[in-house]
């Protein structure tokens, strides 16, 4: 039997989960499909910047569902020359969290089941095609559907799984980097890997500094990318490296890099005497090339990893992964969704990614990078501005596009501000 729904997402990422609850709180039938069973672990720093956290917030995540959730409001930075900058963000609501991608990304399925969302775990996208379909869903031949209708029936999508098949009128793509519906629908003429390389490690026995505070090492070698180490609950941390692919380091040489530098006296005193590595080692590449990636093809949208949308500058990636579903989320409730999608995303994203590119640029330099952190470290006003921007509180551009200016810029109230 094919399922006839609204908007079939793939991928049950914080971007696909985004995606369905908004386009769920739009009145449309949403179906949620994912190849693996939840929980299951994802590759990431587990950061949550100030926008991260401001759009898990609208979504309707309470914190008290993951369990690693740890606000932290204590930074470290420390420049290519040894000097280091403490920061603080401020206490009115969270700005920064922890949460391992484990627990995240389970309680985001979990979060979303409890609105009414049918997710399905264990379930593979094998293929999809253009169907000439242009009945809407309904209730006689299929008991699983609604009586809404979408605005436009015009290209309809048929998807294959390995647990039945699915007529959609929008498809949203959230299934990663080297996402399975983007080659099918849209395939790429060279392969692509990603402007980064990241690398993480979990460590127990956190008993220094870094139990609380979040480090960030601007390691001369790493340059334009940085080190860290992320503070969870119970004494542990997310240690890991992010790298510009290309760089001055070789992907495959980061790895001897990155046991060097965990050796370095700062980076253990850090961590404390007996801190202990674990040995589960895990990379990953990250897609950053919003502006010049397919964000629709048809009636499909791609989102989060699959739509390239990390931060060029940081790496981030899980703030504008959920930014990027609630616009396809919102565009799948239009008469045309590809070209909302598409507007939406240049509006958002454009110029920040350009900024990021600009400054990314500038922090390869080591001599720019020591000249950048030592005017942070120029006075309180200028460091208490300087993290809010560091952690997204405001998009990266906005001081540059007044579209976006509002009362109370950098001074407003955290995310979960109870």
């Amino acid at each position: 039997m094919t399922n006839l729904v609204d908007v079939l997402v793939v991928g049950a990422g914080p971007a696909g989960i985004a995606a369905a609850v908004t386009a769920h709180r739009a009145g449309l039938r949403v179906v949620v499909i994912d190849k693996a069973s939840f929980p299951r672990d994802k590759c990431c720093g587990d950061g949550l910047t100030t926008g991260a956290l401001r759009l898990l917030e609208q979504l309707g995540l309470p914190p008290a569902s993951v369990p690693s959730w740890t606000p932290c409001r204590d930074v470290t930075l420390r420049s290519p020359s040894g000097r280091t900058i403490d920061l603080q963000l401020p206490a009115e609501g969270q700005f920064a969290a922890i949460a391992t991608r484990f627990e995240l990304d389970n309680a985001l399925v979990q979060h979303a089941r409890s609105l009414g969302i049918d997710v399905r775990e264990a379930t593979e996208f094998l293929h999809a095609a253009p169907t000439s379909s242009t009945a809407a869903p309904n209730a006689a031949t299929d008991s699983t559907a609604t009586t809404h209708t979408p605005a436009t029936q015009a290209g309809r999508v048929r998807i294959d799984t390995t647990n039945g098949n699915f007529d959609a009128h929008t498809v949203i793509a959230a299934d990663g980097m080297w996402s399975p519906v983007r080659k099918a629908v849209a395939p790429d003429d060279d392969a692509y890997l990603g402007e980064w390389h990241a690398a993480r490690q979990y460590a127990h026995h956190v008993t220094g500094p870094a139990a609380e505070r979040l480090f960030v090492w601007f390691e001369p070698e790493l340059l334009p990318g940085y080190a860290w180490s992320f503070p969870l609950h119970g004494g542990r941390a997310n240690l890991g490296y992010g790298i510009l692919r290309g760089g001055a380091v070789r992907t495959a040489e980061s790895k001897a890099l990155w046991r060097e530098i965990l050796e370095r006296p700062h980076v253990r005193d850090a961590l404390g005497a007996g801190a202990v590595i674990e040995e589960k080692f895990m990379a990953w590449p990250i897609p950053a090339q919003v502006t010049k990636s397919a964000l629709a093809c048809g009636s499909v949208l791609f989102v989060g990893d699959a739509a390239r949308a990390t931060d060029v500058l940081t790496g981030e990636g899980i703030g504008q992964a959920l930014l990027s579903g609630m616009l396809a989320g919102e565009a799948a409730a239009t008469p045309n969704p590809a070209s909302y999608y598409r507007r939406a995303m240049q509006r958002n994203f454009f110029a920040d990614h350009r900024m990021s590119m600009v400054l990314g640029r500038a922090l390869a330099s080591e001599r720019l990078a020591r000249g950048a952190l030592r005017i942070v470290d120029g006075g309180a006003w200028r460091k208490q501005k300087f993290v809010r921007w560091m952690f997204e509180d405001e998009p990266r551009a906005s001081a540059f596009t007044p579209r976006r200016w509002h009362r109370g810029y950098l001074s407003s109230r955290g995310a979960y501000d109870k």
